[in-house]
């Protein structure tokens, strides 16, 4: 694959101020794009500036944008930003969410519903939303979804359902801007040993996966960020409204 294929394009990234979206920066980065690095906190603001030092170093040119992507204003506020530094959008990596509850349907309340739905579905829809709008032609545009959308467990079903939903925008938009050339998948990354999972001590938690796992290990943030740097590269031109599940033989 040309190291440099995706020179002179334009990539946000949602949530990449670490974790899997920290990776895909850089691997988009490594490839020549100008990135956007997304973080919605003041608090990632240094995790932010971090990735935009790692993007420079890689080839690429970086902004980095506070944006909270379950408000509608702000998601527009970042693609503004975006075109007004560097006059296009080419690609959109809608990364952002998290499943912070894991609670049985009978224990949910309504508000960690509606927190849960907010992040997981709500900001994919309206970043999906504005990518649609406002992409080039021949653009890529790639949603993080989720393993558990195949195999769910006991408690998960805010954090699946809502991360279904966000699957099924990815086939309903593929065929709204397939005209134009641009291509709509989803990546669904199984457990991921993220600095994130290690400080919550889920390690423990991730014994099963390694053992359902034929290739004999986590998966690195890395390994999700190579799937979606191809994806976004002329070479996967004929790759749409496709859910890629890289989750290491788990599903």
């Amino acid at each position: 694959m040309n190291s440099a294929q995706l020179k002179n394009k334009t990539a946000i990234v949602t949530g990449s101020s670490q974790g899997i979206g920290r990776a895909i920066a850089c691997a988009l980065a490594a490839q020549g794009a100008n990135v956007v690095v997304n973080y919605p906190f003041d608090t990632d603001a240094t995790h932010a500036a971090e990735v935009m030092d790692r993007v420079n170093s890689r080839g690429g040119s970086a902004l980095c944008v506070r944006a909270d992507v379950t408000l509608r204003e702000e998601i527009r506020a970042l693609f503004d930003q975006a075109v007004n530094t560097y006059g296009n959008v080419d690609i959109v990596v809608s990364n952002a969410g998290g499943a912070t509850l894991l609670k049985p349907i009978a224990d949910v309340t309504e508000a960690e519903y509606d927190a849960t739905t907010a992040l997981n579905a709500k900001a994919h829809f309206f970043v999906l939303q504005e990518a649609a709008r406002r992409l080039r032609n021949d653009g890529r545009i790639i949603l993080i979804a989720s393993s558990t959308t195949a195999i769910p467990y006991a408690g998960s079903a805010t954090y699946a359902g809502a991360k279904a939903a966000a699957e099924l925008y990815v086939r309903v938009l593929a065929k709204e801007v397939g005209a134009r050339g641009i291509t709509v998948n989803a990546v669904s990354p199984g457990p991921i040993l993220t600095d994130a999972a290690r400080s919550a001590g889920a390690l423990e938690r991730f014994d099963a996966a390694v053992k359902m796992t034929p290739l004999g290990r986590l998966g690195e943030p890395e390994d999700i960020a190579d799937v979606v740097a191809f994806l976004a590269t002329h070479e996967a031109r004929w790759i749409t409204g496709q859910n890629i599940r890289a989750g290491g033989g788990i599903v």
